[in-house]
């Protein structure tokens, strides 16, 4: 991979549809808004429009701000579109992906378990728990980790068999750090779905990740998860 690809600063920044979504209130707001706030105009989940929010701060899109207040108490974090003809400077985040995961390979002893865990952690930071009184099917499952993987950017298709399903994932986000990295990011990915179906105490898990099967295709094979795995979901 060429230098200029990572660091060229004339790249613009491709934007899902949640993500985008956010950044048309956040232009529609006028005035710096919440976390909250933009999560029930979009419909998301506030850990994923925070997300989004900050994914749109990294691409110079917008600005975090902290909320003036006249009152006690502590203030909030607000977010605002940037202008539209603002200077965003050189961004070189695909560059800093690189050296983070190649920083985790050479020196980690098991560089994609320690990925894997990572992973974990994000997925069920990312995925709204359900309530304890709610009973979590197949279906609502892979709808559900769907979500999360599409507000990711991995653009799923559809699942027909809910009961022992496939996800075809149609982008990878990471692809060209996935390339050169592979074990950590596709560690990641599994990780991260398999934190996402923990947290919605899901009677699936995710058993594999098969990257790459065609150019921009990956394939994420789900599989019944254990009773004693989901008895401990549910405590």
């Amino acid at each position: 991979m060429s230098e200029q690809a990572l660091t060229d600063p004339e790249a613009r920044p491709v934007l899902g549809e949640s993500r985008a979504r956010v950044l048309d209130v956040l232009r529609a707001a006028g005035d710096p808004v919440g976390v909250q706030d933009i999560a029930e105009q979009v419909g998301l989940h506030p850990n994923t429009a925070r997300f989004h929010l900050d994914g749109l701060v990294d691409a110079g899109l917008a600005e975090r701000r902290t909320e003036e207040r006249s009152q006690p108490g502590r203030p909030r974090t607000v977010y605002a579109a940037t202008a539209a003809d603002a200077p965003a400077g050189q961004r070189s985040y695909r560059l800093l992906a690189e050296m983070l995961t190649s920083l985790v390979a050479d020196t980690m002893p098991e560089p994609g378990k320690a990925a894997e865990t990572a992973g974990e952690a994000w997925g069920r930071y990312l995925a709204e728990r359900p309530a304890p009184s709610q009973r979590v099917d197949a279906a609502e499952a892979v709808r559900r980790l769907s979500t999360v993987l599409a507000d990711a950017g991995f653009a799923p298709d559809e699942v027909a068999d809910a009961d022992r399903p496939v996800i075809r994932l149609r982008h990878c986000p990471f692809r060209e750090v996935a390339e050169q990295h592979r074990d950590v990011v596709c560690s990641l990915h599994l990780g991260l779905m398999r934190g996402v179906l923990d947290e919605v105490r899901a009677p699936l898990k995710a058993d594999r990740l098969e990257p790459f099967v065609e150019p921009s295709l990956c394939l994420a094979h789900l599989a019944p998860a254990s009773a004693r795995a989901r008895g401990r979901r549910a405590r």
